[in-house]
């Protein structure tokens, strides 16, 4: 089929709010708690909870900006194509679209190691092997098809969540008392300087953790009536993960030492068996399920910005192909995974983890800075899209310069 034919073919439009959320906490989860639970705990100890919290802030008055910008442009690439509006900067808006592709590419080789964590409980086979597995498989049913690839997705997001909630309610059950340790937790005492040094070391991988809610946008020209959904997608998962994660790294700092979280690749496993008394496979295979769907989820959103940018011109046309078989961006697919493939293989996931997490954070500094351009500049929001105030993004900036400003002192 020639380039003629092959750009007449579009998106398809099939995604409801339920599967913008369950997209969302599909890669979220699997981006964060499943992986990096044990990581936050060795760096922040019982004070985990708090670099959650601090984390989580710092994304909700991002996550405003975001959804405003997906209803101003209503474009996959969201990131890039968010800047290109504002500035009309041709090198930035190629600089934050390939920044936004490597923390997706980051992020999905970080999870894929995680993944072959837990599967290797299972089965005693090379963990290079395990990822080259892993990252084939979720990249096949990434271009299936973006509605059969996100049912499959949602349901595995529901499994997923429910593995958090039973090991919350057994953590909380076994001791019920435990809760008065929780604000303590999340309010450290800025005087203690050991803490804060810790949650601000642990708030770069917990940051981490929350990378997805920002994903749901480059949906939107796959999701049915984006305006008025997407801004309710996004504030959903946020509050959903925060609660959940709060949950989960508290109940796993009361009963897990942080000697024996330093020393697993499957710290939700070790938490369950700590928790349950029972056997460790059930919940190993949630995990299982739980980071294949983040890989599989960012797999998805990474091919779209490729693709976005392509369209914007920005990328060689030929990468923003869409197959008429699959109504999906296959070359963009191939490419990204290729890439994913060489990270995974070669990096250590707490580096994986720490880069992620600060290119993120430079990029969401620039959207902000982006929202706050639009307004000043006066450009009206088209009608019945979601509208903040311009404190919002102007705060969410400060936040994230000041997170990314915060781990590197402690970092250095």
């Amino acid at each position: 089929m020639d380039n003629a034919s092959e750009q007449t073919v579009h998106l398809k439009r099939s995604i409801g709010l339920t599967g913008l959320v369950l997209y969302g906490l599909g890669v979220t989860i699997g981006a964060g708690i499943y992986v990096l639970v044990g990581e936050t705990i060795v760096r922040a100890g019982s004070y985990a909870p708090a670099a959650f919290l601090i984390s989580a802030i710092v994304m909700g008055f991002t996550a405003a900006s975001f959804a405003e910008l997906s209803g101003r442009v209503p474009r996959a690439a969201g990131e890039a194509v968010y800047v290109e509006h504002a500035f009309g900067i041709g090198w930035l808006t190629v600089v934050v679209g390939l920044a936004v592709l490597a923390e997706a590419m980051i992020a999905a080789a970080a999870i894929a190691v995680g993944s072959a964590g837990y599967v290797a409980e299972l089965i005693a086979l090379p963990r290079e092997l395990l990822v080259i597995c892993i990252v084939l498989l979720m990249a096949m049913i990434a271009a299936w098809g973006i509605r059969e690839s996100v049912a499959i997705a949602g349901a595995m997001t529901l499994v997923e969540v429910l593995g958090l909630l039973v090991i919350i309610y057994f953590g909380l059950a076994n001791d019920p008392g435990s809760l008065n340790a929780l604000p303590p937790a999340l309010l450290p005492s800025p005087t203690d300087l050991p803490a804060m040094s810790g949650v601000l070391a642990a708030s770069m991988i917990a940051f981490f953790a929350f990378i997805g809610f920002d994903d749901v946008v480059n949906l939107v020209e796959e999701a049915k009536n984006p305006a008025k959904i997407m801004p309710w997608a996004i504030g959903i998962t946020l509050l959903t993960v925060t609660v959940l994660y709060i949950l989960v790294s508290f109940v796993a700092a009361q009963n897990i030492s942080v000697e024996e979280f330093g020393a697993t690749s499957a710290p939700v496993s070790l938490l369950f068996e700590r928790l349950t008394g029972l056997p460790p496979l059930a919940i190993t295979l949630v995990a299982i399920i739980a980071t294949m769907n983040g890989v599989v989820i960012i797999l998805i959103m990474a091919a779209r910005v490729a693709y976005g940018m392509a369209q914007e011109g920005r990328l060689p046309a030929w990468i923003g192909a869409v197959s008429p078989l699959t109504q999906t961006p296959l070359r963009a697919t191939v490419i990204v995974t290729a890439i994913v493939l060489v990270l995974a293989i070669f990096t250590p996931l707490d580096t994986l983890a720490e880069t992620s997490s600060e290119v993120i954070l430079a990029i969401f500094l620039t959207i902000n800075l982006a929202l706050v351009w639009f307004k000043i500049k006066k450009i009206p929001t088209p009608p019945g899209a979601f509208k903040v105030s311009i404190v919002f993004p102007i705060l969410g900036a400060v936040l994230c310069l000041a997170l990314l400003i915060g781990a590197s002192l402690v970092g250095s």
